[in-house]
């Protein structure tokens, strides 16, 4: 699909690109990896929109951007995804500000936390990684729409070989809760996120699409134990060819996702490492994606009950 691979970075991604005139909103801008895709972006000319849980870190990081991109157009708004209000509250400010959008780019998570609840009463990962980006996305379709052609970008990860979502348990109310599976579905969400959204907004100029970004050492790792991150290291161990990125390297597959001509036709695909990734079935595959993160079916039940959950059906 590209000349780009593990190693290409957000600037090479981007090199030659003039994005003057186009809007992307970034969640998860304050640091790592939503940070250098704002970066990287605003130096090609687009203007951003940091939507961060914390102004103060926010406006902290719109400097640090500023400080290597001197034109950078930044402005920077509150979004807290573990709040269905904070998110309507961002999204109902954007858009009376800002009528199109060219770039969605939902990059902001959490890995692997003790059991909690968002305040709405979901499970955290759940809540926070896919109904809080899913309520913003379904807010912001018009701006898409009106923006077209346009792109959804929805970080999802490898984690989700580990499960499929739950669409009877998503609370993990008949379930032991386990932090690795339910990122897992979290992460396999997002995938879905994007082939759902696909499916409602592909035919009015908007193509989505999900994104592994590789494994980057970065605040997503925030809440795992020495045990939790042992347990990370022996499975990475079991994947041939799996190496460690930066964050740039990181970062280069959702810009790509954002930006490049060449996956025009292919929206709902799952990308790592600049290209569409195979289905896969393997324990520990290299690369790939499950089937069921990219099953249309499994989409559509999941948006059904995730348009119940956050209050939109």
């Amino acid at each position: 699909m590209s000349d780009f691979g593990p190693s290409s970075t957000t600037d090479d991604v981007l090199a030659g690109l003039d994005l003057s005139g186009r809007r992307a909103v970034i969640t998860g801008a304050s640091t790592g990896l939503g940070e250098e895709t704002a970066r990287a972006l605003a130096a090609h000319g687009a203007s951003i929109t940091l939507a961060v849980r914390d102004v103060a870190r926010g406006n902290a990081a719109a400097d640090r951007i500023r400080a290597s991109v001197p034109h950078a157009d930044l402005e920077v708004g509150v979004l807290e995804l573990a709040s269905l209000a904070s998110v309507r509250a961002f999204a109902a400010d954007f858009l009376s500000r800002h009528s199109t959008i060219d770039m969605l780019i939902n990059n902001a998570g959490i890995m692997a936390c003790p059991q909690s609840t968002t305040v709405d009463g979901f499970e955290l990962q759940f809540g926070t990684n896919h109904l809080g980006h899913f309520l913003l996305s379904v807010l912001l379709a018009p701006a898409l729409v009106a923006g077209a052609p346009s792109r959804l970008v929805s970080l999802s990860s490898y984690g989700h070989v580990s499960s499929d979502v739950d669409l009877d348990d998503w609370n993990f109310e008949r379930t032991a809760y386990d932090p690795f599976r339910a990122y897992g579905r979290a992460k396999t969400a997002n995938a879905l996120l994007a082939v759902g959204f696909q499916r409602r907004y592909g035919d009015r100029g908007v193509q989505a699409f999900s994104v592994h970004p590789g494994g980057i050492r970065t605040e997503l790792g925030r809440h795992m134990t020495p045990e939790m991150s042992a347990l990370i290291a022996e499975r990475a161990a079991k994947r041939a060819g799996f190496g460690w990125k930066t964050i740039p390297q990181g970062a280069a597959t959702s810009v790509w996702a954002a930006t490049a001509a060449e996956l025009d036709g292919h929206g709902g695909a799952y990308l790592e490492d600049c290209h569409v990734s195979a289905v896969t079935e393997e324990k520990y595959p290299t690369e790939g994606v499950r089937a069921y993160a990219l099953d249309g079916a499994r989409a559509d039940a999941l948006w059904e009950l995730s348009e119940r959950l956050v209050g939109l059906a």
